[in-house]
């Protein structure tokens, strides 16, 4: 593999608030308190870990639990055991898309991987987790994903397996109706018959009677057991009593965590950047199940007397704050954490040396530091997760006929197909504007000498005038640009299918393209190729030529 560096400031949409923290700049600082390098402090972080034994082994055991389920390999065996022993965690996590989710998923675990092996190699006994977020209730965002298909476009797949409306996604049940979603897949992956590894791993983890959550296990479990992940569901009954405290924490402290998470906000947009979570009074860090549905608990404040109430509109339930701790204490199974308390919930159940994460969990890092801080006492350090975009071979000779690179995609396809076209006008024709604008610039330079003799005010409006032959020629040649686009099917069909595969829906290609498209192509080699490759102490996107 060969990887160029690109540095995500020179990437559409990237918000500022992560530029800076790669940078690590001073306006972040008060936000970050730790480094974006996993290198530095590592020995001191890790002796800043509390970890009860007691939760420590009763962690370990619903680990072991729910690893065998999904027939974990030897190596992950190995990791529970050290962990057991008393070795902390790098942790990273992502909702449990259709087929494994999009690329940047397995960066997350490769990712994890890394770093844990370089902590355990400085002396710091490490193993990877990645936590998988069933108590997320958006099946919208995980019931789909995206695969090329032979045209060069891009394919969504959906299953229409769905349980209550607004349930944890680890209550939705795949049935019958997921088989020609996997055949469909295959089609598309170029295995209609199911031989190749990663189909078969899809029929054997996608199939009647897993959920969202078990299937996504199974799959990845099989992907990364020979590097030992462990893999963890957060919708597990006892993993949920166990965080019972920080459940209660977050009501009995309501006021002052919300409180804090406003001073939070303002102080993020008096430093100029966004806030990934908008945080109000009522503001509540919990969610509870109600009729079925993960509903947001809200906090009301009437004649001096602190209630809560669970959903909205007719239909909201307004408790006590002496009831709701009552309901936390005897069915904590039926709460969960918002995104602000989901890491603090995860730290407080796992060893956590760091965790690993892109663009929008840094974001949140910056809100949640306070829930860390007022729950925790102790902020975990985020460290950027590996980023790249695979240029595959035939995507490569499209670039180089067309003398293009991959950065030119990050504009949209309707620029792509301008900057294409323009590299197919006839050679005269562009040699004509080439000689017309270099025209220009002689009879220019030949004037500017003459109106310096005569009068040096003239030399402002000379260049003026300049500028607008200049103007109209671009403008001559956008036309004419166009003009060959409607001409050319070709270049439009290489325009849309190289926007689709290096940007697609104006977003990275991470985000975009399922991750088994990429591994039912390359294999598990692919996997191999991007361990070696990644460095993580360059927080850079990479350009990754396969």
């Amino acid at each position: 593999m060969k990887a160029e560096c690109l540095p995500f400031a020179q990437i559409p949409h990237t918000a500022h608030l992560f530029t800076d923290f790669l940078a690590y700049a001073a306006t972040v600082r008060a936000f970050y308190p730790h480094s974006p390098h996993f290198s530095e402090g590592l020995k001191r972080e890790a002796s800043a870990v509390k970890y009860e034994s007691s939760r420590r082994g009763r962690v370990s055991q619903i680990l072991q639990r729910q690893n065998k389920s999904w027939n974990a390999s030897d190596q992950t065996f190995a990791n529970l055991e050290r962990l057991q022993k008393g070795a902390l965690a790098v942790v990273t996590g992502q909702q449990v898309g259709l087929f494994g989710g999009p690329m940047f998923a397995i960066y997350k675990a490769l990712t994890a991987l890394k770093l844990a092996e370089e902590a355990t190699a400085a002396g710091v006994d490490t193993v990877p987790i990645f936590w998988l977020a069933t108590s997320d209730h958006d099946l919208a965002e995980v019931n789909h994903v995206s695969f090329p298909g032979p045209d060069g476009l891009l394919h969504m797949l959906a299953t229409s397996s769905h349980g209550v409306p607004g349930a944890p996604v680890s209550d939705v049940r795949l049935g019958d109706e997921i088989v020609p979603v996997v055949d469909e897949a295959a089609s598309l992956l170029g295995d209609s018959l199911g031989d190749s590894e990663v189909v078969q791993l899809l029929r054997e983890s996608y199939r009647p009677g897993e959920t969202m959550g078990s299937a996504f296990a199974r799959l990845y479990a099989r992907l990364f057991g020979e590097w030992g992940v462990i893999l963890l569901d957060a919708s597990d009954v006892e993993l949920h009593r166990i965080a019972e405290p920080i459940y209660r924490a977050a009501i009995e402290r309501s006021e002052s965590l919300s409180n804090a998470l406003l001073l939070r906000g303002r102080a993020l947009d008096a430093a100029g950047y966004l806030q990934q979570v908008k945080v109000t009074e009522s503001s509540v860090l919990l969610f509870a199940m109600h009729n079925g549905a993960r509903t947001a608990v809200h906090k009301r404040n009437e004649g001096g007397t602190t209630e809560f109430s669970i959903g909205s509109g007719d239909e909201a339930e307004r408790v006590s704050s002496m009831e709701l701790l009552d309901r936390i204490s005897g069915t904590p199974e039926k709460f969960s954490p918002n995104v602000l308390l989901r890491p603090v919930v995860q730290d407080y159940l796992l060893p956590t040396l760091a965790y690993t994460g892109g663009a929008a969990e840094a974001a949140y890092f910056a809100q949640a530091g306070i829930v860390y801080e007022e729950l925790l006492g102790r902020v975990t350090p985020i460290v950027p997760r590996f980023s790249a975009t695979l240029v595959e071979p035939k995507v490569q000779r499209w670039l180089r006929q067309y003398g293009i690179t991959v950065r030119d995609a990050f504009h949209g396809p309707e620029v792509l197909q301008q900057k294409l076209a323009a590299t197919t006008l006839p050679k005269d024709l562009q040699a004509a504007f080439q000689r017309a604008n270099q025209a220009v610039m002689e009879s220019f330079s030949t004037l500017k000498d003459a109106l310096l003799k005569l009068d040096s005010t003239l030399v402002d409006a000379g260049q003026t005038a300049a500028s607008k032959v200049h103007y109209q020629l671009d403008r001559l040649r956008e036309r004419a640009t166009a003009a060959e686009l409607r001409r050319s099917e070709v270049v439009r069909r290489h325009a849309e299918a190289l926007s689709h595969a290096l940007f697609p829906e104006n977003a990275l290609q991470e985000r975009g393209v399922g991750s088994a498209y990429f591994l039912a192509r390359h294999g598990r080699e692919l996997l191999h190729g991007l361990y070696q490759t990644m460095r993580t102490d360059c927080h850079d996107h990479q350009i990754v030529e396969l």
